[in-house]
Parts: C-alpha cells; sequence; structure tokens
C-alpha cells in the first residue's frame, strides 16, 4: 500500500479501535436507547458504516477502470477542505436517502463491529491495489463534493467520524443522567 494510504488507514484504524474500546464499557440498554426522534448510538455506527460500505462499493466500481479516471487537482483540495470545514461545525445534515435506506439494524455493539472489521477489511484491500501513479485517481464519490481520490476519501471518513463523536458523547453524558435519575 502507498505510503500516505497506510498512514491515512492505519490512523483511521486506530481512532477506530479506541473509539469502540470506550463503548465496550457502556451497558447495551445505553448504547440501544434513543429519545425524542434522535438515533441510538447503535444507529450512529451503523450510520458511520454503511457510508463507509457504500462508498468502498463505489470505489470497487470504479478502481476497474482507474487507468481512464482522471486526476484530481486544486478544485478538489478546496471541496475537499470545504467538506472538513462542513464536518466540524456543529451542523446537521440529512443523511443521503441510499446511506438511510441501507443502513444495516443493528441489536448489538458486537454485531456492529464485526461488520465495521469487514468494511475496513475490504476498504484496505482496495487501497492495496491503487498504484502510486493512480494514488490521484477520481475513483470516490462524495454525495456533495463530488468526485475525489482514496486519500480523500479517508480523510472524510475520519471527518465524518468526528462530526458524529459529540453527538455519540451527548447521548452517553444525557442517557447515564437518565438512567441514574430512574
Amino acid at each position: 500500500m502507498i505510503d500516505r494510504l497506510q498512514s491515512s488507514y492505519q490512523h483511521l484504524e486506530e481512532r477506530r479501535a479506541s473509539f469502540l474500546k470506550e463503548m465496550q464499557n457502556l451497558p447495551a440498554e445505553l448504547l440501544a436507547a434513543s429519545n425524542e426522534n434522535r438515533w441510538s448510538i447503535l444507529q450512529i455506527i451503523a450510520h458511520l458504516i454503511t457510508a463507509e460500505r457504500l462508498s468502498v462499493m463505489y470505489m470497487q466500481k470504479k478502481i476497474q477502470g482507474i487507468e481512464n479516471a482522471l486526476d484530481t487537482g486544486l478544485w478538489e483540495e478546496v471541496k475537499m477542505s470545504l467538506l472538513i470545514i462542513s464536518q466540524r461545525l456543529p451542523l446537521k445534515f440529512k443523511a443521503p436517502q441510499a446511506v438511510v435506506q441501507q443502513t444495516i439494524r443493528a441489536t448489538s455493539l458486537q454485531q456492529l463491529e464485526e461488520e465495521w472489521d469487514l468494511v475496513r477489511n475490504e476498504i484496505k484491500e482496495l487501497l492495496d491495489r491503487i498504484q502510486p501513479h493512480q494514488s490521484k485517481r477520481k475513483i470516490y464519490k462524495h454525495v456533495v463534493a463530488g468526485k475525489l481520490n482514496a486519500s480523500q476519501a479517508l480523510r472524510f471518513f475520519h471527518e465524518h467520524f468526528l462530526h458524529h463523536l459529540p453527538q455519540i458523547k451527548r447521548l452517553v453524558k444525557q442517557l447515564s443522567r437518565t438512567q441514574t435519575l430512574t
């Protein structure tokens, strides 16, 4: 795997492992609890996994014609910067309909962890196929930012995770407080 992709992938995996370790300390009822039309922690994790899975499916299709794909450039870096800013602001976005429709219904953290392992293995296998001269090829498509390269896809996965992390932390805090009061 290309060094830059390897580094980004490793960082994603370290963040995921740390996050899942924290979640394993929470009671199953808290992970599944939701209130007022808000997603549960399990649903948020399922959303993250589904977004990655659908992205990988698209990339697997596009990598077949990677030699004919165009390279990303300055415009894609600008779009990526705007995308990162949008993910870091405390804004709410509607999930794309395709992601909502295909989000897995999980009953446990273990089930989600196994599914995420599969998706991340698919990402790794895909990244292993990218040659250095193909690293800037447009093989990823973001619903708003458009076509980007594999490195930018990994950056988005990271930013998407960071975007949902405060939501998860708020839920943990709110639900823990509620359980303490009852």
